[in-house]
């Protein structure tokens, strides 16, 4: 099964070379004979998972997207008061190669277009046996989390014809911006530009400026966090040139492009991007790293105006449905079978607000559980802690969903309010993909989606509540493993497990007083706080047990279907029924009258006694087996 997040990258990795328009850049012979074909886009998430499509490992030249990292050096090596002397933070509003100094200081705006960035690299000093260059390139290659290398090719491009920046340098000498020589400066400044990296080297880097500065991969740390949050600022407002205004608006992320054909952005917090397309629109950004940069702030929602509120962490549990069985009493063969074929039933309890990297991480673990342990069958996602879903969760949940269901796996969801479960059928139906099965309504009929529960297929289900799920759940493995487990259709009192606890002459004896009494589906059978009024044996059909929270509010205690009893508890010290009973469906049963017990007391006391005895034992049998799927789901 195929992460839902690569999938994604190769639909729009296939897009995106569709788009036509731009031109290499012609300014440097190594780049205006690059392929205009070539196209590759690469996410990285901040814990270091990499995606990538199409042309992603392919190398090209770093060029202006150096920038941005020697400025981080910069600021780390002197501090931001003294790299601010030098070079300004205001946006230029001018294309990269400007001219463009400050009147009477001679400072550059800011450290993205040339003149600033070749006094950033002035700034840069060689340090621990490493000369100026071999400092850059080590912290790329630290960003980047693998050894780069510069292209002699590129740079002696850079060097023939690099006049107009050679000119900004003097200028800057002049101004006392740059302090000694200008050419070595001007050398190893068209040397970080020369720099080879793949969209997947760019995605790594902007993975550690996303992460505050650290490699998510190998754990080391390259900036400062307040280094960091110096450079994303700068990116934002100056990273795009002249095209800074629109990008804001349009892709609302810091990035940095470079002529090479390269874009770099930072999803703070959650994840980078690279992508990789040499031919540039007339500001000197890949025209289809841009267009794949708005598509992915736009389907999963990573523009800063959509980040959702702070919400807390997404996965709350884990655990398997053999760890926390419904309740629901069962035989204990039923009961061995759940807990031995339960662990095929993933249960993932989710909380807080779900953007891009919190679905994207979600999806990963179910993924790559999936691969590791092929015996899950069944994966429930419970969302009733969830407060707020993102575009990108939307998006996400609709593939991953079609993903497992593909795989021949269960789908589950616990959606209190339906509001995400709607959404994600919609948008799967408006992807061009197909619709999704529709899940049973949670209003409909439950014996649907227990006789569904029984089918061969893949099935995705809705439920409201937790309970239902987990029945549902129980319900399908031992249709699977153990169908001659299955509750019956109809079942006799004797077979009942209160009957069995007597013998077979009793249990006949007994039966003689029995009374059938039938109920119309949703009729109220005992209402919670009626007093005693019998032995209930279900004889077909099933009920609904229902109590009272706070603020009214019922909620769902058990189903119970034939075989079982109900009425019984009313025996305890309150002497009043403790849940309201109601018929699921139409419902038979044999009802041993409060008034028909009373009078077996005075006429046959053995009996009687014989009856509460093995009430007693059903009781303690039930007991034992809660206090053991309670030690399960605390070992």
């Amino acid at each position: 099964m195929e992460f839902p997040v690569q999938i994604y990258l190769d639909r729009l990795a296939r897009d995106m070379r569709e788009v036509e328009g731009g031109t290499p850049y012609q300014g440097i012979p190594a780049t205006a004979e690059m392929d205009p074909a070539l196209y590759g886009v690469s996410l990285t998430t901040v814990d270091g998972h990499s995606y990538a499509a199409g042309d992603s490992d392919h190398l090209f030249s770093l060029q202006s997207i150096s920038k941005a990292l020697t400025y981080g050096m910069a600021l780390d090596d002197l501090g931001t008061e003294d790299v601010l002397a030098k070079i300004d933070v205001e946006p230029s509003g001018d294309p990269f190669n400007e001219i463009s100094l400050q009147s009477g200081t001679g400072r550059p705006d800011n450290p993205m277009i040339n003149a600033g960035a070749i006094a950033t690299t002035s700034l840069i000093k060689g340090r621990g046996g490493r000369d100026r260059m071999g400092r850059i390139l080590m912290t790329f290659s630290a960003a980047a989390g693998r050894e780069l290398k510069v292209s002699e090719q590129v740079f002696r491009s850079e060097d023939r014809t690099g006049h107009r920046n050679r000119a900004m340098a003097w200028l800057l000498r002049s101004f006392d911006i740059i302090e000694s020589d200008p050419e070595p400066i001007v050398q190893d400044y068209f040397r970080q530009c020369s720099v080879m990296v793949t969209a997947e080297d760019l995605s790594m880097m902007a993975a550690t400026l996303a992460n505050q500065g650290v490699n998510p991969a190998s754990g080391e740390r390259v900036f400062t966090p307040h280094t960091v949050r110096w450079m994303l600022s700068v990116m934002s407002t100056c990273g795009m040139y002249d095209d800074a205004g629109t990008w804001a608006i349009e892709v609302g992320l810091p990035a940095k492009s470079g002529v090479g054909g390269g874009v770099l952005v930072v999803v703070p917090g959650q994840l980078g991007i690279g992508v990789f397309s040499p031919p540039l629109d007339e500001h000197g950004t890949s025209v289809r790293g841009a267009q794949t940069v708005r598509q992915l702030a736009d389907d999963l929602g990573l523009h800063y105006s959509d980040a959702p509120p702070v919400g807390r962490s997404t996965i709350r549990s884990d655990y398997r449905l053999a760890d926390t069985p419904s309740g629901v009493p069962r035989t204990p063969e039923a009961t061995q079978a759940l807990e031995t074929h339960g662990q095929m039933c993933r249960i993932l309890e989710l909380g807080g607000d779900m953007g891009f990297a919190e679905t994207e991480t979600l999806a990963r673990v179910v993924v790559e559980t999936d691969e590791t342990d092929p015996s899950t069958e069944m994966v429930m996602l419970d969302l009733r802690k969830v407060d707020d879903f993102g575009r990108a969760a939307v998006a996400i949940f609709a593939r991953l969903i079609r993903e497992l269901l593909s795989s021949g796996t269960d789908v589950i969801l616990v959606d209190e309010e339906d509001a995400l479960t709607q959404r994600v059928l919609e948008r799967a139906a408006s992807s061009g993909e197909g619709a999704l099965p529709d899940p049973l309504s949670p209003e409909e009929d439950r014996r649907a989606a227990l006789r569904d529960a029984e089918s061969t297929t893949a099935e995705f289900q809705l439920f409201l509540t937790r309970a239902q799920a987990v029945e549902w759940a129980e319900h399908r493995i031992l249709a699977r493993h153990a169908p001659d487990l299955l509750p019956a259709n109809a079942q006799q009192p004797l077979t009942s497990s209160v009957m069995q606890m007597m013998s077979p002459a009793d249990a006949e004896q007994l039966s003689v007083f029995l009374e059938p009494r039938t109920y119309k589906p949703g009729q109220v059978i005992r209402r919670a706080g009626q007093p005693f009024g019998g032995i209930y044996f279900i004889t077909s059909g099933q009920v609904e047990l229902t109590g009272q929270g706070s603020g009214k509010r019922r909620y769902r205690q058990v189903f119970l279907s034939p075989g079982m009893t109900f009425g019984e508890i009313a025996l305890g010290q309150a002497g009043r029924q403790l849940s309201t009973v109601r018929a699921v469906g139409e419902v038979t049963t044999q009802v041993l009258t409060a008034q028909l017990i009373s009078a077996l007391e005075e006429t046959d006391p053995q009996l009687a006694i014989k009856l509460w005895s093995a009430l007693a034992r059903d009781a303690y049998t039930m007991v034992e087996q809660a206090f053991r799927e309670t030690g399960a789901r605390d070992s």
